[in-house]
């Protein structure tokens, strides 16, 4: 049976994962999951692929998302009283894959510490209240500042492989923290079963497949010190997992269909199959 053995989510995009033995499912995904966004000049989102010092910064958000501290090495923490959007109807203007958004700029001192500890000027924000945003793929659905589809999931099948084909080429194995997942599933015997599955329930949850997860840069980033250390995985990925949209694909994304609680040992059931 197929179980879930992580469950990470991601309050500000592009930094530090945070794991957790159980998270409301909501339809952005995992609580707080990419619900901020660190921006440069212009409202241009920072990603590891150009900025991969975002590696060591670890958030940690109140369970009611009305508090977010920041930790990074050799930096006090910042604590910040969020600013939720819901008592002004002020908004900045973000861009992130050259598509606007609205946000909620969070302020001047946490713009400063951000921009300290990543060496470049720099400003959070986070999704407003009535952030409306709709995700492609399959089964489409909403996200806050994620990539794409709200949930990414990987499982230890595919994961797996991918290290022992690496080790073959005599190369070190990368550990899972570079692909960033949402949720990892273990149980499963044959690699890359994610793609396949259509309709999942989890926990209290429940999810349709969007899309593949088309890797990028970010998998060569080192998640601890925040330096680049490829050319693993990509090279290996590139030798099996290119897709004709180009790129290469690892894991697969879904939207999510019903909300609940989800836990690490819940049971990951696919009710639907693909055939591809």
């Amino acid at each position: 049976m197929a179980t879930v053995v992580e469950l990470i989510s991601y309050p500000v995009k592009g930094c530090a994962g945070v794991p957790a033995a159980e998270a409301e499912l909501t339809p952005a995904g995992l609580a707080h999951d990419r619900t901020f966004l660190v921006v440069g000049p212009g409202g241009v989102f920072r990603s590891q692929r150009t900025d991969p010092r975002l590696a060591v910064i670890r958030p940690e958000v109140g369970a009611d998302g009305t508090h977010l501290t920041l930790h990074a090495p050799d930096r006090d923490p910042f604590r910040l009283d969020v600013d939720l959007g819901t008592g002004s109807p002020a908004r900045s203007e973000v861009e992130m894959f050259g598509t606007p958004y609205r946000a909620v700029d969070q302020g001047d001192g946490v713009a400063g510490w951000l921009s300290g500890a990543l060496g470049a000027e720099s400003r959070l924000v986070r999704v407003p209240p009535e952030h409306g945003r709709v995700t492609d793929g399959l089964t489409p659905g909403t996200s806050g500042f994620a990539d794409s589809s709200a949930v990414h999931v990987l499982s230890l099948a595919s994961f797996d492989d991918l290290n022992h084909r690496i080790a073959a080429a005599g190369r070190a194995p990368v550990p899972m923290e570079r692909f960033r997942p949402n949720v990892v599933v273990g149980g499963w015997d044959t690699p890359q079963t994610e793609d396949r599955a259509r309709r999942v329930t989890v926990g209290g949850g429940a999810l349709g497949f969007t899309k593949l997860a088309v890797r990028c840069a970010v998998t060569l980033v080192d998640q601890r010190t925040g330096g680049k250390a490829g050319p693993e995985p990509l090279r290996t990925l590139a030798a099996y997992r290119r897709v004709p949209e180009g790129g290469v694909a690892f894991g697969s994304k879904f939207s999510v269909l019903a909300t609940g609680k989800v836990s690490v040992g819940d049971a990951f059931e696919v009710t639907e199959w693909g055939t591809d």
